[in-house]
């Protein structure tokens, strides 16, 4: 009698349903997302085109134009990077290269335009607000929704990038600390902007939300001596 020691063959695994639907829903936000933004880029590419770089790096639509249309490059380095990392026998190497473009790439946007001077800098007094959750009833949607994305991209990538941030307590530290750097800076330069505590606490609960979802590709402390390899 012959018995068949071999291993059972497991069935061939199926994309989640859960993970099928997420992925939907990211298209359509992005397909949402620059369905709105359309107008307001097609506004500022004119500007860009014809080198009249106020228009294009002086207003907000066009550091959106500018961001996206960098977006190229921006992968083209983290592959770059990830291919020498990998040549030097690094792990994670598409993982650290993509965190660290992320990082600047994500974040240096929203840091252009929160110091964006207003109409009236150096002109009208610096204003303070450091009542609470009084300005989230005069910031509305739009506002909350940017000052969430300010140093979302530091709270996703931060964390998959250095261990010694990858706790949800150290990305809210993080991103207050950053956010209370951005406000005092508005303030010391004059740039017609009030600012507020309501601010650092959007900033950094957006930053916290970002690095909960990046959570399952977070740097663990075993993990960090591979860092110290990289060039």
């Amino acid at each position: 009698m012959h018995l068949d020691t071999s291993p059972p063959t497991s069935p061939p695994a199926r994309p989640a349903p859960l993970r099928i639907a997420l992925l939907g829903l990211a298209a359509l936000a992005l397909a949402g997302g620059l369905f709105v933004v359309r107008g307001p880029l097609l506004m500022a590419a004119p500007a860009c085109v014809s080198g009249r770089w106020q228009g294009c790096f002086g207003t907000f639509n066009g550091v959106v134009l500018m961001t996206l249309v960098t977006l190229p490059l921006a992968v083209l380095v983290a592959w770059a990077t990830a291919r020498r990392r990998r040549r030097a026998g690094v792990a994670g190497a598409w993982r650290l290269s993509l965190a660290e473009v992320g990082v600047v790439h994500g974040t240096l946007p929203f840091l252009w335009m929160t110091m964006m001077p207003g109409g009236g800098a150096g002109v009208v007094p610096p204003r303070v607000s450091l009542v609470p959750l009084r300005d989230l009833v005069v910031m509305g949607t739009l506002g909350i929704v940017g000052n969430l994305l300010v140093f979302a991209a530091l709270g996703f990538f931060a964390p998959v990038r250095w261990a010694a941030v990858a706790s949800p307590a150290r990305i809210l530290a993080l991103g207050a600390g950053c956010s209370a750097l951005v406000e005092t800076a508005q303030y010391v330069l004059r740039l017609d902007r009030v600012s507020s505590v309501d601010d650092v606490l959007v900033n950094a609960a957006g930053a916290v939300l970002a690095g909960l979802a990046s959570r399952r590709w977070w740097r663990t402390r075993a993990d960090a001596p591979a860092a110290h390899r990289v060039a």
